[in-house]
């Protein structure tokens, strides 16, 4: 058991030391990856100075502290495994929780960025200076990518390639919608840019508006979805600390109904999510 643990151990410390390491990023990978939904997440959670490969490493890193921490308190090596992959799960699940609050907020605030764009292509300015006029009287969120798109197209003149980056960097289907409509519109010309801006900007208002409605109303059905699944294991933790009762699975039997009751929890918990959360909007134009 203690070559195990220090086994599970020595291999958290080397993923730890090993994403601190630069990556070759390659050259081809499947759009839509493990590596590019990861990145996107992070984007949208806005810590950018994460990367899913440091968030790997984070994730082995606790999975590996919280197993040798429960098996050294309770010598029941199959809870010590399952409490470990709840905890590996754990940083992945905190980002996720703090993009979609994130999303949220932004999702209020980009009517605003359609306004300021159309106030501005309205005053004669160019498109990319409009979007670079952003990093001063847009909204406090979104000014810090805006700036950098500033920078960018100053150091380059490429507007196209400016917009690559700031989608990448924002990864929100809603600023997709923008870019897309605002590349269209400087590529294919017209003098409809205004109008299209400011129905832009009532549909992003409606949507949120209604968007906001739906989530206050099934909110109480995540929040039983959490509650339901989260109460067993709280019981089991408790359970953990007499010794009988964490003997008792260390048996063949004992592992089935963690198994069990572990795969039952997820299955339900979530079915529960797709029945009361809306689904989010997917990135089709990355």
């Amino acid at each position: 058991m203690g070559a195990t643990i220090g086994l599970l151990a020595g291999a958290g410390l080397f993923c730890l030391w090993w994403s601190f390491w630069p990556q070759e990023e390659r050259t081809q990978h499947r759009v839509g990856g493990w590596r590019d939904r990861t990145a996107d997440l992070i984007a949208q959670a806005g810590v950018t100075s994460v990367t899913p490969s440091a968030l790997v490493a984070v994730s082995v890193g606790v999975g590996v502290v919280v197993l040798a921490v429960v098996a050294g308190a309770t010598g029941a090596p199959a809870i010590a495994a399952l409490f470990g992959l709840m905890a590996a799960a754990g940083p992945r699940a905190a980002l996720r929780a703090r993009a979609r609050r994130r999303q949220a907020k932004l999702r209020e605030v980009w009517p605003e960025v359609v306004d300021h764009l159309a106030s501005g292509v309205r005053a004669g300015l160019a498109l990319p200076e409009a979007l670079a006029q952003l990093a001063e009287r847009g909204p406090e969120e979104l000014r810090e990518p805006f700036a950098r798109f500033a920078e960018d197209y100053r150091a380059t003149g490429r507007f196209a390639e400016c917009l690559d980056v700031l989608k990448a960097r924002l990864a929100d289907p809603v600023a997709d919608r923008i870019v897309e409509a605002l590349r269209i519109t400087r590529d294919v010309g017209g003098t409809d840019l205004g109008k299209l801006l400011r129905t832009l900007s009532q549909f992003l208002r409606d949507d949120a508006r209604t968007r906001g409605e739906l989530e206050a109303r099934q909110s109480w059905t995540v929040g039983a979805a959490r509650l339901a699944s989260g109460a067993p294991w709280v019981v089991l933790a408790l359970l953990s600390t007499r010794a009988e009762a964490a003997q008792a699975f260390n048996t063949a039997a004992g592992v089935a109904v963690l198994v069990g009751g572990a795969a039952s929890c997820l299955v339900a918990y979530r079915m529960m999510l797709r029945i009361g959360r809306l689904p989010e909007e997917a990135r089709v134009l990355r």
